[in-house]
């Protein structure tokens, strides 16, 4: 398991940013928030490629979401820290033919590096033939489907909100094609009420829906993960059999 960052780190001195008179004032402020942040500094020591992973992580621990030798597809994976976190747990990083293998498909329509035991796909899963190429890629449907996506932040709150739940939207209507019956979903969105038709879709199709802020969550990020499981639909696979 890894260690997470400890709550004395946070009581440190903070590091100053040398250059902040060079830079715009948010620019400055997002530097100084990385270079004062235990998770960036514990991600970079575990090789992690973002913070992000230790939302996995804790969500993980809480949810008992990545069974081991489980089908994992994770959406909008780049730069890959979800990808790497769900690789280790369901065993996709073992060898062939080792017990309690997983398998783990890893999409984005941007580029991003090979991760150890998944399948990395550059693709849009918007497009209609993503849902079954994945299926055949995983061998069979999917247990869990993630969607740690946001859309490039404007700075209107509103605005803002409204995308990131269009985006989760569009991971359900994706996870609907390929999920296994008792599967899960694990998807961000923002608070702010606009996410009640998902929440409406979600309790009718799954036995469970929770929300979850996990500890490394910024504290002033109004982002929650919101996450269903036990689904009860039928996938693309079981239409088409």
């Amino acid at each position: 398991m890894a260690r997470k960052p400890s709550h004395g780190a946070r009581r440190g001195m903070a590091v100053r940013v040398k250059t902040a008179k060079q830079r715009t004032p948010s620019s400055a402020a997002w530097l100084a928030r990385q270079l004062n942040d235990p998770y960036v500094a514990e991600a970079k020591r575990l090789g992690y490629r973002s913070r992000a992973a230790f939302k996995l992580i804790e969500l993980d621990e809480r949810f008992h979401l990545l069974k081991r030798g489980a089908r994992i597809v994770d959406l909008g994976a780049a730069p890959g820290g979800w990808t790497q976190i769900a690789a280790q747990r369901v065993g996709a990083e073992a060898g062939r033919g080792k017990e309690g293998r997983g398998k783990l498909v890893a999409a984005d329509i941007l580029p991003m590096e090979p991760v150890p035991g998944a399948l990395v796909l550059q693709q849009d899963f918007l497009d209609e033939k993503a849902p079954g190429e994945i299926i055949a890629a995983l061998g069979g449907a999917a247990d869990l489907v993630l969607s740690d996506m946001a859309a490039p932040a404007t700075g209107h709150a509103a605005t803002d909100h409204l995308r990131i739940v269009a985006l989760a939207e569009a991971a359900y209507e994706f996870a609907k094609e390929v999920l296994a019956p008792g599967g899960a979903f694990v998807a961000k969105v923002f608070q702010g009420g606009a996410e009640g038709d998902l929440l409406a879709s979600l309790k009718r199709d799954f036995t469970t829906v929770r929300h979850a802020k996990p500890p490394a969550s910024r504290t002033e990020s109004a982002e929650v993960y919101v996450i269903a499981q036990g689904f009860r639909g039928p996938n693309r696979a079981q239409k088409q059999g």
